[in-house]
């Protein structure tokens, strides 16, 4: 689907002006970064658009991957510290117990959490990271954020103070003002 004056792109509508670039005010639009590229139908920015919410998805998956390294790593730690009291407090058979079967204990076959988030990273995540982007590339011309972009133009209040397209040269929002 072509866009023309008084069309919506996705749920954005749109208005042709002399440059082509679809808004009335040349101040207040995306960036060139975040504009659709001319021909881009509406199914591929959903697409690309789903892709990458499926990436920062993945990357908040990473994170707790993270996390649980962390945690687990400082509950071994712990539990080496509880092995000292144990032994300080007499129960040294149990101590040793806790110190020979848990302590250094694989979480996987072979493998300490540092080795589960290398090979995540090293696989899984890396091959996601590279065909997301390769999708980018594609598809919109590398252009990152194309479909919540457009959702901005759709949900702000053109002309108010706090909903400008973009940040002015300073950092600021000074749409409005």
């Amino acid at each position: 689907m072509e866009a023309s004056s008084g069309d919506f792109v996705g749920n954005v509508a749109f208005v042709t002006t002399s440059d082509g670039l679809g808004t009335d005010d040349s101040a207040d639009r995306p960036a060139p970064e975040h504009r659709r590229p001319e021909g881009v139908h509406d199914v591929t920015v959903e697409a690309v658009g789903k892709l990458t919410e499926a990436l920062e998805t993945m990357e908040r998956a990473r994170g707790h991957l993270y996390s649980f390294h962390q945690l687990v790593g400082s509950a071994d730690l712990e539990v080496g510290e509880a092995v000292e009291r144990l032994r300080a407090a007499g129960h040294s058979e149990l101590a040793d117990r806790i110190e020979t079967e848990l302590v250094g204990l694989n979480v996987l076959p072979g493998r300490w959490t540092f080795q589960v988030v290398e090979e995540f990273d090293d696989g899984y995540a890396t091959t996601f990271r590279s065909l997301e982007r390769q999708a980018r590339e594609d598809l919109v011309g590398g252009r990152r954020h194309v479909f919540e972009a457009e959702m901005k133009e759709g949900r702000r209040t053109h002309g108010r103070a706090g909903h400008a397209a973009s940040p002015t040269s300073d950092g600021t929002d000074e749409e409005g003002a």
